[in-house]
């Protein structure tokens, strides 16, 4: 049997950060995972079953938010407000309104992660990106971010729109953020009835369609199509970002360093930028969950994350570079997105993947890359090779859960790995198997009598079916 998970310091927030305990008192900014009482890392856990699991049918979104910058009473700094909220939940029990609370206190800061010096300003680009906060129960919840400048003359200070939601579905809540975006041009008036639709429509399963009706004064009824992607396992990433601020070889370095649970820092100048570069690393994990401190953009005043002695992946911003270079770390890769460069790292990194297979992710990475036209394509391109390795390495693990009668299984991590006949594979799979990664994934599979019938067990039975016919061949 694999190790049973260690209990984590948490996410940012809560645990991991001990000394913000009383100001973010019962969330975790990231992943999460165990259900003990502490506020632990957000399950992507065997994204079968997190991210890219909802079959349809639950509501959009919990909350649409504004959150605008209001000057501090004393001093010149500014502080992010909650200054537009819908719903308003009334009637909530006392559990339910102090849950609420917490969630509401939490979320200014990660809409401004940047700190509180600001000043008006008559230009500044428009960023989308988005967080992750988790519950002491285990549950959690994105938060998708539009930053921008209001319309208006003169100097002003930027303000967010933020959707609180329990579904991952980047794209398509970045067209959400588009229409709730043109309609706060004209005014917020205008955004209740939009949102108010959507919250009563139900979300579409994989590959289906809502279809939202929508009147917006001077242009009349418009019609809003939201679809959601056929394959649902990568529709809560977009590759682009990562392959456009990195090569190849650099994003196989950071894949090697995550399965082993490293510590890994992104810096980047936007917050669009990190924000979708640390998911698209964590979804390079497919299908094991990335259970640890994961925060896409630190905020400022949680900056000493980076001292944490447990495994964490973070996004930190450009203009915080040097604090994080002087800070205590040990063991930890550190990538300069904007230079597509390792500022730091342990020096092993092209060492932990066995050679061949290694070898084998480069070459799939680089055949047709320049043909690919859509997000999904990318998308699809940029992630097989990865759970094609998964698949070469650990794909046999079925058959090396033995069940009792109750249907609970017990995983047999000896056998198993004596299965594997190279010995580079094998000496990767015998470190593999002692992370909480795999040691997630396997309590899983020990659970379920079959299998989940999800894209990584099609994966496998197409790979030994492909085995199965190259048998044959020989044989002839």
């Amino acid at each position: 049997m694999p190790p049973k998970p260690r209990t984590m310091e948490g996410q940012g927030v809560g645990r991991t950060l001990r000394l913000l305990r009383n100001r973010l008192p019962r969330l975790g900014a990231g992943p999460s995972q165990s259900a003990r009482g502490e506020a632990v890392p957000e399950p992507e856990r065997t994204q079968e079953h997190s991210l890219s699991s909802f079959a349809g049918g639950q509501h959009f979104f919990e909350y649409l938010l504004v959150v605008s910058l209001k000057k501090k009473r004393s001093g010149d700094d500014y502080e992010p407000t909650i200054t537009y909220q819908f719903p308003k939940r009334e009637n909530l029990l006392r559990g339910q309104q102090e849950e609420e609370e917490r969630l509401l206190k939490a979320i200014p800061l990660f809409c401004f992660p940047d700190g509180n010096e600001w000043a008006p300003l008559t230009d500044y680009p428009r960023e989308t990106f988005s967080f992750v906060l988790t519950n002491v129960d285990g549950s959690r919840k994105i938060g998708y971010c539009r930053r921008l400048l209001p319309a208006g003359p003169g100097p002003r200070l930027p303000k967010v729109y933020c959707i609180i939601s329990c579904i991952g579905c980047f794209g398509l809540f970045s067209k959400i953020l588009d229409e709730v975006e043109k309609r706060h041009q004209i005014s917020m008036a205008v955004i209740y009835p939009f949102m108010q639709g959507l919250r009563e429509a139900a979300f579409p399963a994989p590959g289906k369609t809502v279809t939202l009706k929508s009147f917006i004064p001077d242009s009349g009824t418009e019609f809003i199509s939201l679809t959601r992607p056929l394959d649902s396992h990568l529709e809560h990433v977009d590759f682009s970002a990562l392959l456009h601020c990195l090569h190849f070889e650099q994003i196989i370095q950071i894949f090697a360093s995550a399965v082993l649970e490293r510590k890994i820092i992104f810096l980047a100048e936007g917050l669009s930028t990190l924000s979708q570069c640390i998911h698209a690393a964590a979804a390079l994990l497919y299908p094991f969950s990335w259970a640890h401190t994961y925060i896409p953009v630190v905020p400022e005043s949680l900056l000493a994350t980076v001292c944490c002695p447990t495994p964490f992946m973070v996004g930190v911003q450009m203009r915080f570079q040097q604090e994080v270079m002087d800070s205590p770390m040990e063991e930890v890769l550190l990538v300069n997105l904007c230079e597509g460069t390792f500022l730091l790292s342990v020096g092993d990194e092209k060492d932990i993947l066995p050679p061949k297979l290694q070898g084998d992710i480069l070459n799939s990475l680089g055949q047709g890359i320049n043909e690919l036209k859509t997000s999904e394509q990318i998308n699809e391109h940029v992630s097989g090779p990865f759970v094609q390795f998964f698949v070469k390495t650990v794909g046999h693990y079925a058959s090396y859960i033995k069940r009792e009668a109750s249907g609970q299984g017990h995983f047999q991590e000896r056998s198993f790995c004596k299965a594997v006949t190279s010995k580079t594979k094998r000496r990767f799979v015998k470190k593999f198997v002692k992370t909480q990664l795999f040691s997630l994934f396997i309590q899983e599979a020990e659970k379920s009598r079959n299998p989940p019938a999800g894209y990584f067990q099609k994966k496998i039975l197409e790979y030994e079916e492909q085995k199965k016919q190259k048998k044959s061949k020989e044989r002839l």
